[in-house]
């Protein structure tokens, strides 16, 4: 492989912290070098890539992806779900267990990283069931999973109601060391439930989803995760309730991570407008008091990951009746432009946007990635924050559109991707 200089960039590295000019020097698909500063003497012998002052930084880490493959190809498959993530600047995707068959088994691991791995596009990981067909009541072999490289264990969106069976997963766990990921979501409350409930579902006559849900099934899992000591993340919190009773979870001690998805950070239950469907997700968009206070954890650092929550929906799924309409969105491309738009209308710090889908999601899952720093993979993404964009959800390169951001003004456009020191965009 040919080495490869980055220079004349503005380095942005939250593992350490740093922000300002510098270059990169790639070799054997690992960064060997990183030059703090402005670089007088270009190496020679290697390819030079000349940034023009953009902004370069670790690759993004998405844990929370949903594809397809297998059982549902016409909806997504890798190979499109990598497509996508390369064109949003994102190198390593963590696909979910919700596929069919579920990934429930060593086998079913193994298969989805050979997959990524022929692809020979973006770093593709798994993330095994917790139980079982993710049925939520018997256990699933979370150590041989771990084995075969599961990242960590969850139901995705099938909430885990038995609470004597999480109990087991989670002490089953402690003995691997294995991180388990719920959402919390009281099973009874929220059945039935499209939209957060209060006046605005009321006003369009859809069926609410208490905010309080969150915070009493986030009671329960913490009460276990103090019991067991498991490690253990908060998957896709949403409420300004579940913000608080995490953080006396933390100043109790526990070792308790919290993600986020990018569309509870950037809109709220007014978007839901006149019925549309793009914006029909789980959970329901909350009130905008809920959305700022989401935005002020993670400009404080209480949010350890954003994900882009990707879940694509054919256009027949969606163009429903709203309460029918299948939840989820597409995010993969949008969710680099989605995260600059917060430094542009919140004032959010570029490296604390960054930090949650780069060294945040690479401590918790202890990948090599999210840094640049010798010897780390030359995953990288080289992109002007500045540049004005508009989504168009029907150029998207998933093979589903569903895209909240169709139409929407943001600023932030990726003009190279890199995975292994590989360009693939």
């Amino acid at each position: 492989m040919t080495a490869l200089a980055i220079v004349n960039a503005r380095l942005l590295d939250p593992a350490s912290d740093y922000d300002g000019p510098g270059a990169v020097l790639i070799e054997d698909g690992r960064i060997s070098e990183v030059i703090h500063g402005q670089a007088t003497e270009r190496p020679a012998g290697v390819e030079i890539i000349d940034a023009h002052g953009l902004c370069l930084a670790p690759g993004l880490i998405d844990i929370r992806v949903r594809t397809g493959e297998p059982g549902a190809e016409p909806r997504e498959t890798l190979k499109s779900a990598s497509l996508s993530a390369a064109a949003g600047g994102v190198t390593t995707l963590v696909i979910q267990p919700d596929t069919d068959p579920a990934l429930d088994d060593p086998a079913m691991i193994e298969f989805i990283q050979r997959r990524g791995a022929a692809l020979g596009l973006v770093n593709i990981r798994a993330a095994g069931a917790a139980t079982q067909g993710r049925q939520g009541q018997r256990m699933a072999e979370i150590g041989l999973m771990q084995e075969a490289g599961a990242l960590y264990f969850t139901d995705g969106d099938s909430v885990i109601a038995n609470t004597r069976t999480l109990q087991r997963v989670m002490s089953y766990a402690t003995s691997f060391n294995a991180l388990i990921a719920c959402r919390p979501a009281e099973p009874w409350l929220t059945e039935g439930g499209v939209a957060t409930s209060g006046e605005m579902a009321s006003r369009l006559g859809l069926s609410g989803s208490p905010a309080i849900a969150e915070r009493i099934q986030l009671e329960r899992d913490l009460a276990l995760v103090e019991q067991t000591g498991v490690r253990f993340l908060v998957d896709q919190i949403s409420t300004e309730g579940a913000l608080e009773t995490l953080s006396r979870a933390r100043r109790k001690g526990l070792e308790v991570a919290v993600s986020v998805s990018i569309n509870h950070l950037c809109f709220n239950e007014i978007d839901l407008g006149d019925y549309r469907t793009f914006f029909r997700l789980d959970p329901p968009l909350r009130t905008e008091a809920d959305r700022q206070a989401l935005i002020e954890a993670l400009r404080e650092g209480l949010i350890d990951v954003v994900t882009s929550a990707h879940s694509p929906a054919p256009a027949e799924d969606k163009r429903r009746p709203f309460s029918e309409a299948a939840p989820g969105a597409v995010g993969l491309e949008t969710l680099l432009p989605a995260l600059l738009s917060l430094h542009h209308e919140a004032g959010l710090d570029l490296l604390d946007l960054l930090r949650p889908v780069t060294a945040g999601p690479a401590s918790l899952l202890s990948l090599p990635a999210g840094a640049l720093s010798e010897d780390a993979p030359a995953d990288l993404v080289l992109f002007d924050p500045n540049a004005p964009v508009v989504i168009d959800a029907a150029a998207l390169r998933s093979k589903s559109k569903n895209s909240p951001f169709d139409g929407r003004r943001l600023q932030g456009k990726v003009a190279g991707t890199w995975v292994g020191g590989r360009r693939i965009f």
